[in-house]
């Protein structure tokens, strides 16, 4: 498949977002729509076109399933506050009428090149539409079809490559990604914003704003170490780190709604968003320019931002010798921290004036917080850490001497002590995914591949586990609930996995099925 040229070769203008129509449905001889489908490829010209073929056959693979759902298991997880369009989306998932889960979405390729890398960063849901960010395109996927190249819902092509992207949605279904200027210049700059309808894929807006070069003396973009931009949503507000300050964009327009400035040796690093909004400031020490952008140089603050204003609300300084920091949460605000050692070490809780409320020791090695370091700068990207109004949710170790098994861990965000502790039973393993309420999402994922899979629902308060989805998986996407090398997302009772990057087979004569996105649902008809 077509993806369109890599980031560093020319390519075309952009062109804007075009709704398609959907073909009909692809399948093969067994009507499962599964590799080995016999289907129209389309050519594509310049961009990535990802497609969507039509619905699946009424009994098309059914995953897998076990109990009927039928039991009374009381819905009490519910949203904290009331939530509009212009906040961030934070969708409280009820327990389907069939706990039995079938395939939802497949979005697979079986034409890459070998050798060939392409960079899918950014996945988002709504009730209909599956978005995936591919190289220098945005694609909307209708949820409930087989994805065969021809017939996206939608395409947005951007000038050039995705640089920069936030995980959250808002109330209306809308998000931001980072682009660069061009991706046919010389130097291809990431110094543009995009703020996207995930229903249709409308440009609703976008704005250009500076770079800066990486280090202790930053100034203009001239030296070939460019600072990282990011990106986050909070009320309201599109808020960018670019290095040399921080820049608020209002949601409806992109009007600047507030603008700060950084003097060196400090630089903005990074911002979270959701329910509130924190901007992460790196900064310099030391007087051998060689030590510039090592972590023995720098040193880290936090700042709470006011998103309709820029006013900072608080500042929060980590201790000296803090190897990497990030931001599992803004509100309530979690920090974790690695301080002299690689991995995370401590998770700290800090209070509505930033002040340190508890600190979490996570050295003994008995529990895995896992906060993922890439291209693009998301400092909440935390796939093992979950954060809840009370409490902070981690799973333990893998336990491997009999069979295996783990556990996950709540712990207090006052005291840092430990609250709840839910088993993952022998031959499996827990991973938090995120807060439904007050409730913990969490994936079962089976050792053997034989037992089902599960997507439960945990509540702290009564210890009671609710299944949502029993399901299984085919071989060629047992990789992809890795945490750390995929997305993993849950809305309006689906499950998807999506790769963050896809490769070619080794070589030409390998014929190789590539699983980008799998959705799994309830197998009980939609409510009409």
């Amino acid at each position: 498949m077509s993806f369109g040229p890599p980031p560093s070769m020319p390519s075309g203008p952009a062109t804007p977002a075009e709704p398609t129509e959907n073909g009909h449905g692809r399948h093969g001889p067994d009507d499962s729509g599964g590799p080995g489908r016999k289907g129209r490829r389309n050519p594509l010209i310049g961009l990535l076109a990802v497609i969507l073929a039509g619905a699946l056959a009424t009994g098309g693979w059914l995953l897998w399933g076990r109990g009927s759902g039928d039991s009374e298991a009381s819905d009490k997880s519910r949203a904290p506050h009331a939530q509009g369009p212009l906040d961030v989306r934070e969708t409280v998932e009820k327990r389907p009428a069939s706990i039995n889960g079938k395939m939802a979405f497949r979005f697979s390729v079986d034409d890459m090149k070998p050798g060939e890398h392409v960079e899918m960063p950014g996945m988002w849901a709504t009730d209909r539409i599956l978005a995936k960010g591919i190289n220098k395109t945005l694609v909307g996927m209708s949820i409930g079809t087989d994805a065969a190249p021809g017939d996206e819902k939608w395409r947005l092509a951007l000038d050039g490559p995705i640089c920069g992207y936030t995980l959250h949605v808002t109330g209306d279904n809308r998000t931001a990604v980072l682009f660069r200027a061009n991706d046919w210049a010389e130097e291809a700059l990431c110094n543009q914003v995009a703020f996207v309808d995930l229903d249709d894929g409308r440009l609703l807006w976008k704005e250009r704003f500076p770079v800066s070069q990486l280090g202790r003396e930053s100034g203009d973009a001239t030296g070939t170490e460019k600072d990282r931009p990011g990106v986050a949503l909070a009320h309201g507000t599109v808020a960018v780190t670019w290095g040399g300050g921080s820049i608020g964009y209002d949601m409806k327009n992109g009007d600047t709604r507030w603008s700060t400035t950084t003097t060196a040796p400090c630089q903005d690093m990074g911002v979270v968003g959701g329910r509130g909004l924190i901007v992460r400031e790196q900064c310099w020490s030391g007087g051998d320019p060689l030590s510039v952008g090592t972590w023995r140089s720098a040193t880290f603050k936090l700042r709470k931002l006011d998103p309709a204003t820029g006013e900072a609300l608080w500042t929060y300084s980590a201790a000296e010798g803090v190897r990497s920091l990030h931001v599992p949460s803004a509100e309530p605000a979690v920090v974790a921290v690695s301080a002299g050692a690689t991995g995370i070490t401590d998770l700290i809780s800090l209070d509505d004036q930033g002040r340190n409320r508890a600190t979490i020791s996570l050295r003994n090695g008995a529990y895995v917080a896992d906060c993922t370091d890439s291209d693009y700068l998301l400092i909440d990207d935390c796939p093992t850490i979950a954060v809840g109004k009370d409490q902070v949710f981690i799973r333990s170790k893998d336990q491997l001497e009999k069979q295996t098994s783990n556990w996950i861990i709540g712990f207090d965000l006052a005291t840092g002590k430990t609250t709840k502790k839910f088993d993952s039973g022998p031959g499996a393993l827990l991973h938090p995914v995120r807060m439904s309420g007050d409730r913990l999402l969490a994936l079962r994922l089976s050792d053997d591949h034989i037992a089902p899979n599960a997507l439960v629902a945990l509540d702290p308060r009564t210890d009671e586990e609710v299944p949502h989805l029993y399901f299984g998986l085919p071989s060629e996407a047992q990789l992809m609930t890795m945490t750390d090398q995929n997305d993993i997302v849950v809305q309006d009772g689906r499950l998807f996995f999506g790769v963050k990057a896809a490769n070619g087979p080794a070589d030409a004569k390998t014929k190789q099925w590539s699983y980008l996105v799998l959705g799994i649902g309830s197998s009980a008809p939609p409510q009409s």
